[in-house]
């Protein structure tokens, strides 16, 4: 199967939980409805918000994580983990390019 890819550019910001402080980025309207068109018949199955499993790169850094809805803007939201941030030495302001695929039989 061939996988389904999407390359966008991002801006990282911080968001200020109860508890901790989180890195994220906010996928591109187009790479969101992407997302959205390639899960449809999963969704209902889906579980933890809505959420869909992706694998992510970053320069010389891939990790596997999952992207969230945001209802604010309409997309999801990409957690971007410590160790990838250190690893790339990227932080919240700086926009920083992706590639992101999604998994579980796509």
């Amino acid at each position: 199967m061939v996988p389904i890819s999407f390359s966008f550019q991002a801006k990282l910001f911080l968001y200020h939980g109860d508890k901790a402080s989180w890195t994220f980025v906010t996928l591109p309207m187009d790479v969101a409805d992407g997302i959205r068109f390639f899960t449809y018949e999963k969704a209902a199955k889906r579980r933890g918000f809505g959420s869909v499993k992706v694998s992510v790169s970053i320069g010389e850094t891939s990790w596997t994580t999952s992207v969230f809805p945001d209802k604010q803007s309409g997309s999801y939201l990409l957690p971007i983990k410590a160790s990838v941030r250190v690893a790339e030495d990227i932080s919240a302001g700086d926009i920083v390019a992706f590639s992101l695929s999604l998994r579980d039989g796509f």
